[in-house]
């Protein structure tokens, strides 16, 4: 199947080939022809397969040539790199058209984007805080808005931006298109599609890269050894290529990246507490290869699109099985083969057993000498060894709570005087909160 089956103008035609593009992917085969028709479209697909150009391209081809300076297209994505990374294909694929974009979000200054608001632009990708900051506060308008793409839409819950996209939505007419993109659909995303849908097509790609050119280990780990255990597997199994890090919280990914070049690793944290100016040089350092090491969390790691990842590691698990496909995805791409670390704690079993119920197979267990798998929830056996309530322990040695009427040895008016002084200080307390 070629491009030219779509009937683009020639300046589009000639962007595709100069952007490298030889064949359609098979969300751009299905969502294309729908998105020109002027379909409202619900598109399930995973980051990498293509879907910022099956929506870009059509989008491009009904503006180019039209009435210039009114906001005619919005995208609406959950972080700053994926807006960036949309914002550069739009600008790949519209070359020469002579439309216009703009790229929004928080953590930058507000002039240059309030300067091409007035120079007048015909696309719009934005982050919603940023966003709905111009609306509210500068008087920007969507009213002529032809097209709404909601992208990473399951990101964006996930984030919390439902709330912010409604009131988004209120600025814009409701006479649109509507294009809504989500890498997995619980049961949030098909509300919001039913909300902000009308009569769409449905468009499902499973992942492009098939999973066994993925080779997946788990590695049973406690948690207070995965820092150590990750050492270990980078130097003595070392990927040909770049390693993509998940954790958890941004603070996660901080500490590890910190260990990592500490160790003698070149690494960098990629999370939410950092700079613009901090994430566009962690991110263009791991694509050059300055960082062959990214230590990430999945908000962060959405904007990521990095061909040749060899290793993925997930060094503390998602929260759903479906994450966990779209997290290993980012390798295995262009018909390579990837590598998918996983370690695995206690609390980590229901996880698992979901992961492979999805796949329709085990999952690879491997065990290293000197690390394993606590045998109970460690946050409980933290709780086990917490000193006894003070209140409780001081002059009882058995740290039993004494019963009512009964009175501790030694007790008498001190006891009652110190009874009074605490009494004292605990109505302080309460009205300097009160206050």
């Amino acid at each position: 199947m070629s491009f030219k089956q779509f009937g683009f103008k020639s300046q589009v035609t000639t962007n595709i080939k100069n952007c490298g593009y030889e064949h359609p992917t098979p969300i751009q085969e299905q969502a294309i022809p729908q998105v020109m028709a002027g379909k409202d479209l619900l598109g399930l697909a995973q980051t990498g397969t293509g879907k910022t150009a099956a929506f870009a391209l059509p989008i491009i081809e009904k503006l180019a040539g039209t009435a210039r300076g009114n906001i005619g297209v919005l995208v609406v994505a959950p972080t700053r790199e994926l807006a960036e990374q949309i914002n550069e294909s739009f600008r790949e694929l519209a070359e020469g058209t002579g439309l216009r974009t703009v790229v929004v979000y928080g953590g930058v200054g507000k002039k240059p984007q309030l300067d091409a608001f007035k120079r007048g632009v015909d696309i719009v990708i934005a982050c919603p805080g940023r966003l709905l900051d111009h609306l509210n506060n500068h008087g920007l308008k969507l009213d002529k808005v032809k097209t709404l793409v909601l992208d990473e839409a399951d990101q964006m819950f996930d984030m919390g931006f439902f709330p912010d996209i409604r009131r988004i939505l209120k600025h814009l007419p409701k006479k649109r298109q509507t294009l809504l993109f989500s890498a997995t659909m619980p049961a949030d995303i098909r509300k919001l599609a039913d909300e902000t849908l009308t009569n769409p097509e449905e468009v499902r790609i499973k992942l492009e890269q098939p999973l066994d050119l993925i080779s997946q280990v788990l590695y049973p780990v406690s948690k207070r050894q995965k820092s150590a255990l990750l050492l270990h597997i980078l130097k003595e199994k070392p990927a040909d290529g770049s390693t993509l890090v998940f954790t958890r919280t941004k603070y996660g990914a901080k500490n590890l990246a910190k260990k990592l070049v500490k160790a003698g690793f070149s690494a960098s944290a990629l999370q939410g507490n950092m700079s613009q100016n901090q994430r566009q040089k962690a991110l263009s350092g791991f694509r050059d290869g300055t960082f062959s090491i990214l230590v990430a969390t999945d908000i962060a790691a959405r904007g990521i699109d990095v061909s040749l990842v060899a290793q993925v590691i997930n060094f503390d698990l998602p929260s759903t099985a479906e994450a966990y496909t779209h997290r290993i995805g980012r390798t295995g791409r262009a018909r390579r083969s990837g590598r998918a670390v996983s370690f695995i704690c206690f609390d980590d079993k229901a996880m698992i057993k979901a992961i492979e119920k999805l796949q329709g197979k085990s999952i690879e267990r491997v065990s290293v000498e000197g690390f394993a798998m606590a045998e109970k929830t460690e946050e409980t056996k933290k709780q086990q060894h917490r000193p006894a309530n003070r209140r409780y322990s001081k002059n009882n040695k058995t740290g039993k709570r004494p019963q009512p009427g009964q009175q501790k040895k030694g007790s008498g008016n001190k006891n009652k005087t110190k009874k009074k002084s605490d009494t004292g200080k605990a109505r302080t307390v309460i009205g300097l909160g009160q206050k």
